[in-house]
């Protein structure tokens, strides 16, 4: 099974992923953003879209990696990932469902001002207007189909273990 974890920047998927592996037995953390870092690291680099998910390759790669761990290792594998493009996640979840893979699907949201306040005090990464640059795409993907697609846990006035244990409990229902 793959329970993913989408969101935008500072919903709190980062922090919430490996809490969520420690109350689910037999599970793993998988982010699919490191297969972004490998075709970023082609060289030549390939033609230039502003972010990797934009990339052909990127979405049957991460299907692929995923299908591939859970033949190896069984269980559950916990994917932090945002995907705000709704015909990405269709063909992720179609690869995953060609495959027999249960997908649990969970939206970490928060207020606006929630969002922008975690991106600007973010003492890891810094502000970022490459993560601020996401909170609209974010609220219109959650407007016309993102929440549709996936239970949504509130994270504004939770805490990343409180959102864990939310989703964990949702899983073992």
């Amino acid at each position: 099974m793959i329970v993913w974890l989408n969101g935008t920047h500072g919903a709190g998927k980062t922090t919430t992923g490996p809490l969520v592996r420690q109350l689910l037995p037999d599970s793993r953390v998988f982010d699919a953003e490191k297969v972004g870092e490998t075709l970023m690291d082609i060289t030549p680099g390939l033609p230039w879209t502003g972010n990797f998910q934009h990339w052909p390759p990127w979405r049957p790669l991460v299907v692929e990696t995923a299908r591939r761990v859970l033949d190896y290792t069984g269980g559950t594998l916990v994917m932090p990932m945002t995907v705000l493009v709704e015909e990405y996640w269709r063909e992720i979840s179609t690869g995953l469902a060609q495959h027999a893979i249960p997908v649990r699907h969970f939206v970490l949201h928060a207020d606006r001002d929630t969002l922008r306040g975690r991106i600007e005090g973010d003492t890891d990464m810094g502000p970022s207007t490459f993560r601020l640059a996401y909170l609209e795409p974010y609220a219109e993907a959650a407007r016309t189909w993102l929440h549709r697609e996936a239970e949504v846990v509130d994270t504004t006035h939770l805490t990343p273990a409180q959102a864990a244990q939310r989703i964990a409990e949702s899983v073992r229902s």
